[in-house]
């Protein structure tokens, strides 16, 4: 999804759950965590936004985000480019000034005071500006989070009776379906479906070569049929 192209700021009390897929924006977003914790890589970075803290992306930043257990920022969308200092490192921060403004700010939205829209963009960079120096840091990760792919690839051998999904494999590693579905082409140089794919033919084929019956096989590694198992290899053996 791209960015909207707003030529004003806009503020929206927002709640987060399930992943939607990364995207951008041609706007500063700035987060500012009321509840709840939320997971988000922005960039290549692991951001955490937990309730009192905050974060800024910057405009064109590809961004994805989770929150497993439920999570409520106020967010502001703005083009205003005095953001742009407070974007740049790796972790960034919610001034404490900045947190009763942002309580009060939510709860007038829920009420629908129309000053709150009118004046609150203006408010927040002010506070921000004000109280830069006295800054709490967001918890945050100046790398990704890592990804042990062998330990992904044992507990998916054992786990082939199940109808495995890329979902379930995001779920192992603490990302989301689409945060992990970029890491397997970044870092394994396919997609997770055809990685899944991949893992569980190598393991096939490892238990064939024990000397078990190609229908065992088949049971134990997932396929539908033993003549699927036996399609499959005679694909990865052309």
């Amino acid at each position: 999804m791209q960015g909207t192209g707003k030529s004003a700021s806009q503020l929206s009390l927002r709640r987060y759950g399930a992943s939607p897929g990364s995207h951008s924006h041609d706007h500063f977003q700035i987060l500012l965590g009321l509840s709840g914790t939320l997971d988000l890589e922005v960039a290549g970075r692991g951001l955490r936004v937990e309730a009192g803290r905050g974060c800024i992306i910057a405009p064109g930043d590809r961004h994805d985000f989770e929150s497993r257990g439920g999570s409520t920022c106020l967010v502001l969308d703005s083009a205003q480019p005095d953001w742009r200092q407070y974007a740049a490192g790796a972790a960034n921060a919610l001034p404490a000034g900045a947190l009763p403004l942002a309580r009060y700010l939510a709860s007038a939205l829920e009420l629908r005071l129309p000053l709150a829209q009118a004046h609150g963009p203006a408010l927040l960079l002010e506070a921000w500006l004000g109280n830069a120096a006295d800054a709490t840091p967001c918890t945050a990760a100046s790398r990704r989070r890592p990804i042990d792919w062998p330990a992904l690839q044992q507990w998916a051998a054992a786990h082939w009776h199940e109808d495995l999904t890329v979902a379930a494999l995001a779920a192992q590693v603490h990302l989301s379906p689409s945060q992990f579905a970029a890491r397997c082409r970044e870092e394994r140089g396919m997609g997770a479906i055809a990685w899944l794919r991949q893992q569980r033919l190598a393991h096939a084929r490892l238990l064939r070569a024990t000397g078990m019956a190609v229908a065992d096989v088949a049971h134990r590694t997932g396929y539908r049929s033993p003549s699927a198992l036996t399609a499959a290899l005679r694909r990865s053996a052309g």
